[in-house]
């Protein structure tokens, strides 16, 4: 089974860049949908459309590896907070419902809603989760990742992307637009699930 060069399925500059740098830790060399010449296509707006994390990550990385035909990495992550029964959850990118909206706009929208939500409420455990998966012609794998924290009613920190300036991260004592891209990469849902990954993938050579 090959694993170099992988083609990283996303068009996320904010997971990219994380990503590249977990590979390049890793040796693995890695190459982005522009490099490879994939264009965006309407069809890449139904991919996600499952109730699980394990399904639309396994979905974008068929996808995409039938149009590159090469060994493909994929994911699909989200927050669940606990007092919203798991929302947004898989529909993290897309709960503000602006479908007009990209990048730091989306963020903001979305995060808007998260802190409309709970307004109210006391409780504001949540975590991150991650399925990152990996399909090569017949080969799949997909493995998952999870990071806890509590939601903050204020944004501090200017790195990251998504809800990290609200995610107050358990285990780093601050939140992950705070921390560096290595302190965010060792405990994330992210980091953790493409390590499981790389683990499982480098087991079946």
């Amino acid at each position: 089974m090959t694993i170099e060069p992988l083609l990283i399925a996303t068009r996320s500059s904010g997971k990219l860049r994380e990503l590249r740098e977990l590979f390049r830790t890793t040796g693995i060399a890695v190459m982005d949908l522009a490099e490879a010449g994939i264009d965006a296509s309407a069809a890449e707006d139904d991919l996600e459309n499952a109730d699980t994390f394990e399904e639309n990550a396994l979905a974008k990385a068929r996808y995409f590896a039938r149009r590159a035909k090469r060994a493909v990495v994929a994911d699909d992550s989200g927050l669940e907070v606990d007092a919203l029964g798991g929302q947004p959850g898989v529909r993290s990118k897309r709960w503000s419902a602006r479908p007009d909206l990209v990048g730091v706009a989306l963020d903001a929208a979305n995060n808007a809603r998260l802190l409309e939500a709970l307004a109210d409420v006391t409780n504001r455990r949540a975590r991150y989760v991650c399925v990152a998966a990996f399909v090569d012609g017949p080969s799949e794998l997909a493995c998952r990742g999870a990071s806890s924290g509590v939601i903050l009613d204020h944004p501090r920190g200017e790195g990251g992307f998504g809800y990290d300036p609200y995610f107050l991260s358990d285990e780093l004592g601050k939140t992950f637009a705070e921390a560096t891209v290595e302190e965010k990469e060792g405990v994330s849902h992210r980091g953790r699930a493409f390590r499981a990954l790389i683990a499982a993938v480098r087991s079946r050579r």
